[in-house]
């Protein structure tokens, strides 16, 4: 779809779209290196992080960016030259992107929010958002713009909607809890295992018949009000299905009465999830407990699924589209590998003075475990290699670590050191590594170690009379050793500037406005943006070298 939408744009350009996962074994080192610039628009920690290392190892300029409402930020990545994704430490989030793709779950809160009975509204005179509308008649409502589909496309959206306007005609009906159940954990679940290609790498999701489950809930049925008093513990299946039924039986009763005092001059009206309502909680913690039980996900009590509800982050057509612009301008420099201009930009509209906060890029944290390593690809035949091959030919010699003490290792444990050498003799594939995989070695000397390496293991057929392990470089590399420690003196620590805790060292540049000073900064200062006024309100900042037109609208 997104291919579709952007080709609409401009029809003379090839886009290869890939339906996948980006931390699968097919995107490699290589695969990244083919790449001149990376733009990265994912909605979770774990994802940026992998996208951050594989650039910073394939050498790869990212522009990374992120929105959550109405802000966002857009940041330049280049190893060597700025700070990454990860040389800040991130809190794991406490809020969950309302984007994340619906098909493809790992986590519960993917389940809560997408449930297809659910759509979400937008009040916007307050900038709040009230989610989950009651029943959504129409589909293909959901997609911007249904002209570049085809039409057997359109013809399967007719049968969706249909479908759903018959479940929605049977609310309050005997009928309704089973064929609600049916359409979302069956028939659907049963449509999502034909496609192939999304199941190459994980587990395919198992579909539930309501007659099947129902028959084997009879003991739940019996408890049923113990188990709505019971909000600590994750409910089985059965009993799932029990505050399923009765939560939409509550719902039901609440929808007709809403329908009879209804002004027909009026929309029509909807129930909206409020975590505090016990009638949707019940309904959204069942629904998401069975869709995770369909794909293989541990199921939360009503308790964690109340305190996950009041995160969800709605995703903002506008918001998105600005930092998408952002990110193309910051690109513009990057191909000009013009980094010293490059901006970390910040959306905060509800800021006093601007809606664009742009502030110069943050040197790299020489602590930092993902840029501050040096790295290096080797080529395994991993059908002969073994870890013996690894520490002799390849880091011993080619690195230059010789006598030096060092300890080896990979994702899942230590694989070698002075005392731990019992895997020499063992295959790379029969310790775990393959194409793809990064090995770490921390130098353990004490007074000039080197820095950390990670070694990235290209697979390939390599002949038997050679070596089954091979350098891409072809002389011995200069590995820089590990930064000094010195302690704080007058405020200040090494790199510069600390600010709650974190570095706030920043690149010398021009044209920032007003330049922070720091220590040993010999740079001439900044020009001075100039002001032009449009009218009576607007204030038009025009940054001679900065690449950007601020208009401040106050």
């Amino acid at each position: 779809v997104a291919k579709e939408a952007a080709t609409k744009f401009n029809p003379h350009v090839k886009i290869v779209a890939h339906h996948a996962n980006i931390k699968d074994d097919e995107f490699t080192v290589s695969w990244f290196k083919q790449f001149g610039i990376v733009f990265n628009a994912l909605d979770n920690l774990d994802a940026r992080r992998h996208v951050n290392k594989m650039c910073l190892a394939a050498d790869v300029p990212l522009i990374e960016s992120g929105t959550t409402g109405f802000n966002g930020q857009v940041q330049v990545i280049k190893k060597g030259a700025t700070a990454c994704y990860d040389c800040t430490p991130k809190e794991t989030p406490k809020s969950f992107p309302v984007c994340t793709i619906r098909n493809l779950l790992s986590e519960v809160f993917g389940v809560s929010e997408d449930e297809s009975a659910f759509d979400h509204s937008n009040d916007a005179e307050n900038g709040e958002f009230s989610t989950c509308q009651f029943f959504v008649l129409d589909p293909a409502l959901l997609y911007a713009d249904h002209k570049c589909l085809t039409a057997s496309e359109i013809a399967e959206l007719k049968k969706e909607s249909a479908a759903l306007k018959k479940i929605r005609d049977a609310v309050g009906t005997e009928d309704f809890p089973q064929m609600l159940f049916d359409k979302v954990f069956q028939s659907d679940v049963e449509r999502l295992r034909s496609v192939e290609d999304l199941w190459k790498s994980r587990r395919r999701p198992e579909p539930l018949s309501y007659k099947t489950v129902f028959a084997q809930a009879t003991e739940a049925v019996a408890a049923k009000d113990q188990i709505l008093r019971d909000d600590q513990r994750a409910w089985s299946l059965e009993e799932n299905l029990v505050v399923f039924r009765d939560s939409l039986d509550r719902l039901s009763k609440r929808m007709m009465e809403l329908q009879k005092m209804q002004d027909p001059a009026k929309p029509e009206p909807v129930i909206t999830f409020d975590k505090d309502d016990i009638d949707t909680l019940d309904f959204v913690a069942s629904s998401a407990n069975i869709r995770s039980i369909i794909f293989g996900i541990d199921r939360k009590s009503r308790f964690d699924v109340k305190e996950m509800a009041g995160n969800i982050i709605p995703a903002i057509a506008t918001t998105n589209a600005i930092v998408a612009g952002l990110c193309v301008l910051e690109a513009f420099k990057v191909l000009k590998e013009d980094y010293g201009q490059a901006r970390e930009v910040f959306l905060t509209p509800f800021a006093a003075g601007r809606l664009l906060a742009p502030d110069t890029l943050r040197l790299p944290n020489p602590d930092c475990p993902v840029c501050g390593v040096f790295n290096v690809s080797i080529t395994a035949d991993l059908s002969r290699a073994t870890l013996h091959d690894v520490v002799e030919d390849i880091v011993k010699k080619h690195l230059g670590f010789g006598d030096r003490e060092f300890v080896l290792s990979n994702a899942v444990g230590i694989m070698y050191d002075v005392d731990e050498t019992q895997n020499l003799p063992k295959k790379l594939s029969d310790l775990g590594v393959k194409a793809g995989s990064f090995l770490t070695i921390v130098d353990e000397d004490d007074e000039e170690p080197f820095l950390n390496v990670v070694i990235n293991i290209e697979e390939s057929t390599i002949d038997e009379q050679d070596k089954p392990v091979q350098s891409s470089l072809k002389e011995r590399p200069e590995i820089p050793r590990k930064p000094r420690k010195s302690g704080p003196s007058n405020g200040e620590a090494n790199g510069g500037q600390q600010q709650n805790g974190s570095s706030s060292t920043r690149l010398d540049t021009e044209g920032q406005g007003v330049k922070r000073a720091y220590p040993g900064d010999d740079a001439p200062p900044t020009k001075k943006a100039k002001l032009t006024t449009g009218g009576d309100e607007d204030v038009v900042v025009v940054q001679e070298n900065g690449g950007a037109i601020i208009i401040d609208d106050d």
